[in-house]
């Protein structure tokens, strides 16, 4: 699009040094899709708002639009969400789906069921911890990206309150309904 100021909600997937004082910071945005943007001085003590940029943040940004790279111009917090990130369990689950977001999300590509996701999968996780919150969010982002019909005869389940309590995170795989076993595991490990 044309170069000029916006407003949109992000949640921050990661942030890499820059010179001495920056960061590039990748967003995945509510109306942008993937952002990657300056933030400059963030590095510096007294910044105004390099706290607010923390993986995990749910923020409400102002960027300007540049050739690259955007350039963050302010900052605000919508969900801090530093309780996911100040426990190693929640970190690492939170990290892992951070990273996923941003292998599949498109630069400035909307994909505003894949902010939805992220945002309520980080909400949930921030809220009331548990582990079956990231293998569910995994389990709809493959639904999400196309893979559902593949996978859907592993499972049946109605999804009304976005759990997955038959998913075995430590096999990979999901149990058969029949017999129990794990299907779908990843490679090939036998028993």
């Amino acid at each position: 699009g044309m170069p000029g100021l916006y407003r949109d909600h992000g949640v921050v997937l990661r942030t890499i040094k820059l010179g001495e004082a920056d960061r590039i910071v990748s967003f995945m945005t509510q109306g942008n899709g993937k952002v990657r943007a300056v933030a400059k001085g963030v590095r510096k003590s007294g910044s105004r708002f390099g706290a607010r940029l923390e993986p995990t943040s749910h923020v409400m940004l102002q960027c300007y639009r540049g050739r690259e790279l955007d350039v963050v111009t302010q900052v605000e917090t919508v969900e801090a969400h530093r309780a996911l990130r100040e426990n190693y369990s929640t970190l690492t689950h939170s990290v892992s789906m951070l990273e996923a977001v941003d292998q599949v999300a498109q630069e400035r590509e909307p994909a505003p069921e894949l902010y939805r996701l992220l945002t309520g999968a980080l909400r949930t996780m921030d809220q009331s911890p548990s582990p079956v919150v990231t293998p569910g969010f995994f389990w709809k982002l493959l639904s999400l990206e196309g893979y559902h019909p593949h996978l859907e005869g592993f499972v049946r389940c109605g999804d009304e309150d976005g759990r997955f309590p038959a998913f075995d995170l430590a096999a990979g795989g999901w149990p058969c309904a029949t017999c129990g076993r794990l299907v779908g595991r990843r490679g090939g490990t036998g028993a």
